[in-house]
Parts: structure tokens; C-alpha cells; sequence
């Protein structure tokens, strides 16, 4: 077997509204509600060839992670811009960074990443490669 990419990962949150606000305001994602085909309603955010599948605490979908919680999420974000886009951006929508921009290394070398919360307090960190990172 050889794995290709993260096609979504899922996050669950204690307000599907509040999380689909901050990410589509602060993140320029796009909110989806969709029906997987068993007769229930979901919301993911759209980005890029990715999303990121919502679960209200308490009424989780199965299958579901063991102990899933919000705030347990910590992933990070290539931008599409460069970090100082990113690091004013944020400052305008009040979001307050946490670490950075600080040296990291991501999936394909050298990064450049800012960290912050969103409002279930997950890490959120995006980042941006110093050069076009190779294929």
C-alpha cells in the first residue's frame, strides 16, 4: 500500500456555527453541508482538494474517534500567500498568534508557521514554504 494525501480529517466542536464562522472569516474557507448517503446532514469546511468534516460534541457520526473531544485538534496549513499576508490578515479579524512566525519543517522541507486558536482552542498552524517545496 502507499498512501497519496490527506483527503479530510475531522474536527469535533462544541458549535458547528461558531467553527464554521471562524474558518470561513479567518481562514477563507468554504462551508459545505452535505448528506453522505445514510439520511444525515454534516458540515465540512472546504479548502484546496481537502476539507475538514465537523462533529457536534455529544452527537458524534460513527464511525468516531475513541475519545473524541473539542480542542483536541492540532494540525497545520500551507498558505497560498505569503506569512506576512497570513500574519496581517490575522491581525485584522483579531486573532491573536500564539507562537511565531517561527522556523518549522513541514511534509516537503523548511517552513515558516504562525500558531494560534480557534474557538474550541484546537492549534491551528499555517505556514508557508520558504521556496516552491519539490513535488
Amino acid at each position: 500500500m502507499k498512501i497519496d494525501r490527506i483527503d479530510h480529517i475531522v474536527l469535533t466542536v462544541s458549535s458547528l456555527d461558531a467553527t464554521c464562522e471562524f474558518y470561513r472569516r479567518v481562514l477563507g474557507m468554504t462551508v459545505e453541508t452535505f448528506r453522505p448517503g445514510d439520511g444525515t446532514e454534516r458540515r465540512a469546511l472546504c479548502f484546496g482538494r481537502q476539507k475538514i468534516n465537523l462533529h457536534q460534541a455529544g452527537a458524534e457520526f460513527e464511525p468516531k474517534a475513541a475519545a473524541p473531544a473539542p480542542g483536541t485538534g492540532d494540525f497545520c496549513l500551507i498558505a497560498a500567500v505569503p506569512l506576512a499576508e497570513v500574519v496581517a490578515h490575522l491581525a485584522r479579524e483579531g486573532v491573536e498568534i500564539e507562537i511565531g512566525p517561527v522556523p518549522r519543517t513541514g511534509a516537503l522541507g523548511p517552513i515558516t508557521s504562525v500558531y494560534f486558536r480557534d474557538p474550541d482552542d484546537n492549534l491551528v498552524e499555517v505556514s508557508a514554504y520558504s521556496e516552491a517545496p519539490a513535488a
